[in-house]
């Protein structure tokens, strides 16, 4: 009590002075720990020479430094993709549709880029968003397609595909397709019709060419398969499963001379292509006492003839030109 007593009145007493006296002994004091704690400081803290990899959070703990996420651009997508890689397209082409949600072409390219990497599933999926947001696009319908039956779905490629036939009566492509997907349902005919209706549309399609011919040999019909075989090795010599199919057709119809030829075509064309080597190993011995002759180019020729009357035939009665007006496009 006496020393609370003492220093209640010492405090009254000599109010100014004391007052005065404590602030400066604050002062000081606080400078000097001040002066002490950066000396502490530049003694322990190392100077940072780069960027940190890592900063505290919130709460104290160091955790790892959030690096800005690099813009994606349709261009650079794109640019992987053309470069063909296809896998770095994919996750590009992901993040630029994260960005653009309304971009129908953007997922069109990630289904391109999906489907060319393997991922099945993806492309399925990006085709199909690209059609919710733009369901008259016949590209995307028909890639759409071909990754269905990549997938075994030849029925549900049938139901795209008609919906790319109605919007798109002229396109060859697109009746090409058709065939393809009436073969994997096993409508062999109805494919076959498609093909011809494609090669009347576009007289130069030799892989509609293949198909049928292909088609038309599965099902026993050799002597018809090997017009529209003969004109596709003829448009594209460098395409070996072509020649590989009219060297089968010819050898079908007792021609083992040619077929070998046409084997030979194809290896010259792949010298890797298996199925070509051993067709002709099937055919060589065959080959040396056949005494027959076929002429493949005269059946090239013949065949390209009856496409263009095909086609002239279309172009009239679908009122596109006068009858006199149709010129035989250059072989």
């Amino acid at each position: 009590m006496y020393r609370a007593d003492r220093f209640t009145r010492i405090e009254h007493s000599n109010r100014g002075p004391v007052v005065v006296t404590a602030a400066i002994l604050i002062v000081v004091a606080a400078f000097a720990l001040a002066c002490a704690t950066d000396r502490d400081e530049k003694k322990t803290t190392p100077v940072l020479t780069q960027t940190p990899t890592t900063q505290p959070s919130s709460g104290g703990e160091v955790g790892q430094t959030s690096q800005p996420k690099q813009v994606v651009t349709f261009a650079s997508a794109q640019d992987a993709y053309n470069k063909h890689q296809y896998r770095e397209a994919t996750a590009s082409f992901e993040d630029y549709v994260q960005v653009h949600p309304k971009n129908a072409f953007g997922y069109y390219m990630l289904g391109l880029s999906a489907w060319k990497s393997g991922d099945l599933d993806r492309a399925h999926m990006a085709f199909e968003e690209s059609i919710a947001l733009d369901s008259t696009n016949v590209k995307t319908l028909l890639n759409l397609g071909r990754v269905l039956l990549d997938q075994g779905k030849p029925d549900d490629a049938f139901a795209r595909i008609s919906t790319a036939v109605q919007l798109d009566t002229s396109s060859a492509e697109v009746r090409r397709m058709m065939g393809r997907v009436e073969s994997a349902r096993g409508q062999r005919d109805s494919a076959i019709a498609s093909y011809r209706v494609a090669l009347s549309i576009d007289p130069s399609d030799s892989w509609s060419m293949n198909n049928m011919g292909l088609l038309l040999i599965e099902q026993g019909r050799y002597e018809e398969a090997l017009p529209p075989l003969a004109r596709a090795v003829e448009i594209r010599p460098e395409a070996p499963a072509f020649a590989n199919n009219l060297g089968v057709a010819l050898e079908r119809t007792g021609h083992p001379a040619a077929a070998a030829e046409a084997f030979r075509a194809a290896l010259k064309a792949d010298s890797t292509y298996s199925k070509a080597t051993v067709s002709l190993a099937r055919v060589e011995e065959k080959a040396k006492s056949d005494t027959t002759t076929v002429d493949v180019t005269t059946l090239a020729q013949t065949f390209n003839q009856e496409l263009q009357e095909s086609r002239k035939s279309r172009l009239v009665a679908k009122g596109v030109v006068k009858p006199d007006s149709v010129k035989t496009p250059e072989r």
